[in-house]
């Protein structure tokens, strides 16, 4: 059993969740749930940023402390992974004691082996952002970019890791490992990025300014800056648990992807004497209806809400099922619905609904073993169909291509439902003949097969829906989950409930 290790960003506190902290967890819940499916032992860690400037003034503004702001919010985040589902092993927090332990013991080896230095600066501040800035960073007109906010010029001393004299090195390793960043496309978009000489990094904010943070081991008087903070949580978390060490990935937004995970992150971990992660999955942006995501104009999906309304595998389905991973998506109340009646309610659970019905209807409830003598040619190309859709699923699946394993799945749901409507088992009941009693019970055990066969390409997407279909049907999972996806007729026997109402019909609002 391989080890394997996931994580999604940490999430910044400063703001309630949203559609793209749900769609990350769900995407990073879905890799880990299909590769314990696979058999390896998986870590996934997912959990927030506590700590800077933007924190300490939104916990002013409302009069509480920053540690009781962080708690509310922080429990936002913890509340939307336990209404989406996700199978995270651990939940990080930034203000642990653990995490500020490992902050600080990297942060005393880097100054103690001279990589980071005291100097003073005068620049360019967006405290937006946290970060410094450089001309080169405004936009052609000398304006600076909106992303910013407001931006002011300061003088200050600071503590800067040098983070400029390992830019070879860094090249040399995207170089020499191609799948480092998926899709391969936007790792040439960090290799033109280090194609301008890096700035040392700086990594700390003096304590008359910012006082929410970690102090820096070496000087009280000032705190670790928000990268050297932040990105330190993915080595936290593991610091007890060898073997996991480094990360398979790290899933984040393509808005983090340089320099932070793609530049910084490495550079800090080799400058620590640490292996770097192995890749960064790095995923695009939601627009809603067309237009950015917008909480002040409306144009907004509150992620909880919307899994209330409608149920978490309803949402987690159709984020998987609309967006490629790597490509921005859109997402509409309209597409959505289309979905979820297309996909969800008239082909899967309408497989669900004829197989309990029929089964009870024709066969006492109790699932038949089907008749070899009468199986046909209807039955080996539903038999055939799967056995291409199986091997085909679990390849996209280990490619991230989870919205075209989705497509091949559900086509195979409608192959069956095909399969149904061709073999009309509403008729076949109504004979008396030993031929037609013999294909009654066939069809019967093969509607019965395929939903389960299907339901087991479904569990990492649609987990609450699918242990359902399990419960319905009597369907055990097995411990080797490839064993569930060989045809068989280990169903023979089971009884089968009355009905299931998995995906009822939404309820819209009317003027």
């Amino acid at each position: 059993m391989s080890n394997f290790y996931i994580t999604t960003a940490i999430d910044y506190v400063n703001g309630s969740p949203h559609l793209g902290h749900a769609y990350e967890k769900v995407l990073t819940d879905v890799i880990a749930r299909f590769r314990r499916q696979m058999g390896d032992n998986v870590f996934f860690l997912t959990g927030v940023d506590e700590h800077g400037q933007k924190v300490q003034q939104s916990a002013r503004a409302k009069g509480i402390a920053p540690q009781q702001f962080c708690d509310e919010v922080s429990q936002e985040f913890r509340d939307l992974c336990a209404k989406l589902e996700i199978s995270n092993d651990d939940f990080i927090r930034t203000t642990e004691p653990r995490h500020k332990k490992v902050v600080c013991e990297i942060l005393q080896k880097l100054y103690d082996k001279g990589e980071i230095y005291k100097a003073e600066y005068k620049g360019f501040y967006s405290t937006r952002q946290e970060q410094f800035l450089q001309d080169k960073d405004r936009n052609p007109d000398g304006t600076w970019p909106e992303i910013f906010g407001e931006v002011t010029e300061i003088t200050e001393s600071n503590y800067f890791f040098k983070l400029r004299q390992y830019q070879d090195w860094l090249v040399d390793h995207l170089k020499t490992h191609e799948d480092f960043v998926f899709p391969r496309y936007r790792q040439k978009q960090v290799i033109e990025f280090l194609k301008e000489p890096l700035n040392d990094l700086c990594i700390s904010r003096p304590k008359e300014r910012l006082e929410w943070g970690i102090p820096l081991p070496f000087d009280e008087n000032f705190v670790t800056y928000v990268w050297f903070d932040a990105l330190t949580n993915y080595y936290t978390a593991v610091t007890e648990k060898p073997g996991f060490w480094p990360a398979n990935f790290h899933v984040i937004g393509k808005d983090i992807l340089v320099p932070p995970h793609a530049v910084y992150w490495p550079i800090m971990l080799k400058a620590a004497g640490i292996e770097p992660p192995r890749s960064l999955l790095v995923h695009g942006w939601w627009s809603i209806n067309g237009s950015k995501m917008s909480k002040s104009t409306g144009n907004f999906v509150d992620p909880v809400a919307f899994a209330d309304q409608y149920g978490a595998d309803a949402l987690r389905y159709f984020v998987i099922r609309e967006m490629s991973v790597g490509q921005d998506s859109d997402f509409s109340q309209t597409q959505f619905l289309a979905r979820y009646n297309a996909d969800l309610a008239n082909n899967l659970g309408n497989l669900v609904n004829r197989t309990l019905n029929m089964t009870n209807r024709f066969a006492g409830g109790v699932i038949p073993e089907a008749d070899a003598g009468a199986s046909g040619e209807l039955e080996t190309e539903l038999k055939t169909l799967w056995e291409k859709t199986r091997d085909e699923v679990i390849t996209l699946n280990e490619g991230f291509q989870f919205h075209i394993a989705l497509e091949r799945t559900f086509s195979f749901v409608t192959a069956t439902n095909a399969y149904i409507e061709k073999r009309a088992p509403w008729k076949l009941g109504k004979s008396a003949e030993p031929a037609d009693q013999a294909a009654l019970k066939t069809s019967l055990a093969t509607m019965a097969e395929s939903l389960r066969l299907a339901n087991a390409l479904l569990y990492a997407v649609i987990p609450g829906a699918t242990a359902k279909i399990r419960d319905v049907i009597g369907a055990k999972t097995e411990p080797n989950w490839r064993d569930e996806l060989v045809w068989g007729a280990r169903l023979t026997g089971n009884k089968v409930a009355e009905s299931a109402i998995l995906f009822p019909r939404p309820q819209t609002k009317t003027s």
